[in-house]
């Protein structure tokens, strides 16, 4: 797994829901929800997704906020991993 560049950042960013933005070396979202049980139950999705692609996020929960951060630890930065679990959050999302 490698660290992708800027170009390829950007390249990737643009391909995502307009939630998602570049910060450091990290891709960043805010998701709200109806209330604390919609949020838990994404993010409880999201887990499962997660767990199977062995790459986990960053993120936090208050009320029916969740706040992502992904970024690949290995590679000190962004890496194809990090970008395929965002498309993946977003299909959470996009059908709820």
């Amino acid at each position: 797994m490698e660290k992708l560049s800027n170009t390829e950042i950007q390249k990737q960013v643009a391909e995502l829901n307009n939630r998602w933005e570049h910060k450091g070396d990290s891709i960043v979202a805010s998701c709200e929800f109806g209330n604390f049980i919609e949020a838990f139950s994404f993010m409880t999705n999201v887990a499962f997704r997660a767990e199977k692609m062995s790459h986990h996020p960053t993120w936090e929960n208050t009320y029916n906020t969740v706040k992502i951060n992904l970024s690949t630890h290995d590679v000190g930065g962004l890496s194809e991993l990090d970008f395929k679990l965002a498309k993946a959050i977003d299909k959470v999302l996009a059908s709820k």
